[in-house]
C-alpha cells in the first residue's frame, strides 16, 4: 500500500531526473530505446519508491543502465545514435563550424570503437557530470576501483582518438566512400576534456 508522500516523491525525483536519465540512455542507445528505458526506469523507481537513496540520480542510471544491458540493440547502434556530445568534452581552439563538426566525428567514431564498460564510465562523469563515487555507485564497484578504471579508459580513448586520426590522415577510414558527404574525422586530435581534466 502506497505511503502518502510516495507520490509526491515520484512525481519531484521524475521532474529533477527524467532528462539526465534519458540524456544517458539516449547516448547509450539511440532516442527510441532512450524512450523505453526512461519508461522502464521510472516504472522500477515507483514500485521500489521507498528503495531510492537521496540523492536518486546515481540510483536510477543504474537501473536503466541495467534496462539497456538487456537490449541488444543498445551497443550496435551506439555510433550512428551518439549525435550529441556535451559541452565540456571538447575544447575547441576555434570556433569554426567545420572544425567542430569533424573533431566531434573524431570523438564519437574514437568512443565506438571502445568497449561497453569504458563508454559508460566515461558517459558517467563526462556527460552526466557525476562525481567519482556517484560513478561508482552506478557502477556497482568502489570508489578507488572506479578511479583506477577511468585513468585506464581515457588512456584507451587517447590511443582510439590517435587510431582515427591516423586513419583519416591516411584516407582509411572505416566506411568511407569516394564521394561521401559525410563528415570525415579530424586529421588532428581534438582536446578533450573529461570531467574537467584534459586527456592526453
Amino acid at each position: 500500500m502506497d505511503e502518502p508522500g510516495d507520490e509526491d516523491r515520484f512525481t519531484a525525483i521524475y521532474d529533477a531526473c527524467r532528462q539526465r536519465v534519458w540524456a544517458y540512455a539516449a547516448a547509450r542507445a539511440g532516442q527510441q530505446a532512450a524512450d523505453e528505458a526512461v519508461s522502464e526506469t521510472f516504472a522500477v523507481a515507483w514500485r521500489r519508491i521507498r528503495d531510492v537513496p537521496e540523492p536518486p540520480l546515481p540510483w536510477l542510471l543504474g537501473v536503466a543502465r541495467n534496462v539497456l544491458r538487456d537490449s541488444t540493440r543498445a551497443n550496435r547502434r551506439w555510433e550512428s545514435s551518439a549525435t550529441r556530445l556535451p559541452p565540456g568534452w571538447t575544447d575547441p581552439v576555434e570556433e569554426d563550424v567545420a572544425v567542430l563538426v569533424t573533431e566531434r566525428m573524431t570523438l564519437l567514431r574514437a568512443l565506438a570503437t571502445l568497449d561497453e564498460d569504458d563508454r559508460d564510465l566515461l558517459i558517467l562523469t563526462a556527460w552526466q557530470g557525476l562525481d567519482q563515487r556517484e560513478a561508482a555507485r552506478v557502477l556497482g564497484c568502489a570508489p578507488t576501483t572506479l578511479r583506477v578504471r577511468l585513468h585506464r579508459a581515457r588512456k584507451r580513448l587517447v590511443r582510439a582518438l590517435d587510431n582515427v586520426v591516423n586513419e583519416a590522415r591516411d584516407g582509411t577510414s572505416t566506411g568511407e566512400t569516394a564521394g561521401s558527404s559525410r563528415p570525415h574525422p579530424t586529421a588532428h586530435r581534438p582536446r578533450v576534456r573529461i570531467a574537467g581534466e584534459e586527456v592526453r
